[in-house]
C-alpha cells in the first residue's frame, strides 16, 4: 500500500513539473518574440529620428516600444510567478523526501538491529525449533526468507530516495539561481522602460513647438486613409454587386429552362413568384465554396497567422488619440522591416488590386469575409488568383522610411478587429 501511494506520488510530481516546464517554454518564447519586436521598434525609430521632423509614424513607433516593454516586464512577472510556484514545490518535495528518507533510514536499523540479535545459524535455528507446530515452523522460515529480500529492498529505496533527494536539490538550487536572474533582468527593464518613457515625454513635448507640421502631418494621413477606406467599400460593393447579378442570372436560367421543358411536353408555363431578395451575406455565402470559406474563416477566429512574418502593431482598430489629434483606423497598422514580404493569413480569392496615391491595396475574398491589405510597394498577385495561407502576395512600403502595411479584415463592409482573429 505504502510502495503504491510512492509510485502515485512519484508520478503526480512528474506530471506536475512536465506541466510547469512547458508554461516556462511559452513564457520565454514569448519574452523573446517581444524582445525582437522591441529591436525591430528600435530600428524603425532610429530611421524616424534621423529627420527633423516630427511625424505621426516616429510617435507611433515610441508608443508600441513602450507598450512591448511593459508587455515584456509583464511575462517576466510570470515567469516569476511559475518560478515561485516550482520553488514552492519542490522546497515541499524536499522536505517529503528528506522525512522518508529518516523513516526508511529507523526502520532499517531497527531490522540490523533484530538481525544482529539473530545472526548466527543457531539462533535461527532455534527460532524455527520452537514453534509449536510444523505449520508454524514453516511460517518462521518462510518470514527469515521475507525478512532478508525485505531488508535488501529497504536499503534499495533508501538509496532511490537518496539520489531522488540529490536531484531535487540540484533543480531546486538552480530554480533558485534563476529566479535570482529573472529578478535582475526586471530591473533592467524596469530601467529601459524608465528611459523609454523619458524619451516619449521629449518626443511628445515636442508637439507644441511643431504643433503646426504635425497636424498636417496627421491630415495628410487621414486624407489617405479615407481614400484607402472609400476604395475598399468601393470593391467590396463591386464584388457584391458581380455575386449579386450572378445569382439572378442564374435565377432566369433556371425560369427559362423550366419554361422550355414545359413548352416541350404541352404543359402550362410554371407561374414565376416575385423574386426574394437576398441579403448581401446570403449573396456572399450562395455557393457551396462560398459557405464553407466563410465557415472555414469563422471557425479560425484567434488563429489566423499575421500579415507579415516579423512585425509589431503600432496602430490598433478603432479610434486613438495622440495629443489633440483623434485618429479613426477600421483596422491595425503593423510596422515592419523595409521590404518585408505581406502573406495571405488564409484560402481565398484576389477580387481586386488597386492602387491608391501610388500603393496598391489587395483584397482577398474568403465568402463573406474579406481581408485587405495596403500601402505594398509591389505585388505578386493579381485579380482573379487563388490564394493560400501564408502565401506571399506583395512587398510592405514605407512611411517614412519605416516599413508600414495596413491591414483589415471585413465582414461584407462591417469592419472586425483584426486583433481577435489574428494568433498572437
Amino acid at each position: 500500500m505504502k510502495l503504491k501511494k510512492l509510485l502515485l506520488s512519484l508520478l503526480l510530481l512528474v506530471l506536475c513539473s512536465s506541466g510547469f516546464a512547458q508554461s516556462s517554454k511559452e513564457l520565454t518564447r514569448k519574452k523573446e518574440a517581444l524582445q525582437r519586436e522591441i529591436e525591430l521598434a528600435q530600428k524603425n525609430l532610429n530611421r524616424t529620428t534621423n529627420g527633423k521632423k516630427l511625424t505621426l509614424t516616429q510617435i507611433n513607433a515610441i508608443k508600441a516600444q513602450v507598450r512591448l516593454m511593459q508587455e515584456k516586464i509583464s511575462t517576466i512577472n510570470s515567469e516569476m510567478k511559475n518560478l515561485d510556484n516550482q520553488i514552492t514545490e519542490n522546497t515541499g518535495k524536499v522536505h517529503n523526501l528528506q522525512t522518508r528518507l529518516s523513516d526508511l533510514k529507523k526502520e532499517y536499523a531497527a531490522m540490523i538491529r533484530f538481525a544482529q540479535r539473530n545472526k548466527n545459524s543457531y539462533d535461527k535455528m532455534m527460532f524455527i525449533f520452537a514453534a509449536k507446530d510444523f505449520n508454524q515452523a514453516y511460517k518462521r522460515i518462510k518470514y527469515l526468507q521475507q525478512f532478508g529480500q525485505y531488508r535488501k529492498k529497504q536499503a534499495s529505496y533508501i538509496q532511490g530516495t537518496e539520489k531522488d533527494l540529490n536531484n531535487k536539490i540540484v533543480v531546486l538550487d538552480k530554480d533558485l539561481k534563476n529566479k535570482n536572474n529573472l529578478l535582475k533582468e526586471r530591473v533592467n527593464e524596469k530601467g529601459k522602460l524608465d528611459k523609454k518613457k523619458n524619451e516619449q515625454a521629449v518626443v511628445l513635448n515636442q508637439l507644441s513647438k511643431q504643433e503646426k507640421q504635425y497636424k498636417q502631418d496627421i491630415s495628410r494621413k487621414k486624407q489617405q486613409q479615407q481614400a484607402i477606406d472609400r476604395a475598399i467599400r468601393a470593391a467590396i460593393q463591386r464584388e457584391i454587386a458581380i455575386a449579386r447579378k450572378k445569382a439572378e442570372d442564374e435565377e432566369r436560367e433556371r425560369e427559362r429552362i423550366a419554361a422550355a421543358k414545359a413548352k416541350s411536353e404541352n404543359k402550362p408555363a410554371p407561374v414565376t413568384s416575385s423574386p426574394k431578395t437576398q441579403t448581401n451575406s446570403e449573396i456572399l455565402r450562395a455557393t457551396s465554396d462560398g459557405n464553407k470559406l466563410s465557415v472555414a474563416f469563422e471557425n479560425n477566429r484567434g488563429n489566423l497567422p499575421a500579415p507579415v512574418a516579423s512585425g509589431y502593431i503600432s496602430s490598433h482598430f478603432g479610434r486613438s488619440k495622440v495629443d489633440q489629434a483623434t485618429i479613426d483606423n477600421e483596422g491595425v497598422t503593423y510596422q515592419t522591416s523595409d521590404g518585408a514580404g505581406v502573406r495571405a493569413v488564409f484560402n481565398g480569392k484576389v477580387t481586386s488590386v488597386s492602387t491608391v496615391q501610388g500603393r496598391y491595396i489587395v483584397l482577398v475574398k474568403h465568402g463573406e469575409y474579406f481581408t485587405v491589405y495596403y500601402n505594398l510597394k509591389s505585388v505578386s498577385v493579381s485579380k482573379g488568383d487563388n490564394v493560400s495561407t501564408r502565401q506571399n502576395i506583395g512587398i510592405v512600403g514605407t512611411n517614412d522610411g519605416v516599413g508600414e502595411l495596413g491591414f483589415q479584415i471585413r465582414r461584407i463592409s462591417i469592419p472586425q478587429n483584426p486583433e481577435s482573429w489574428i494568433a498572437r
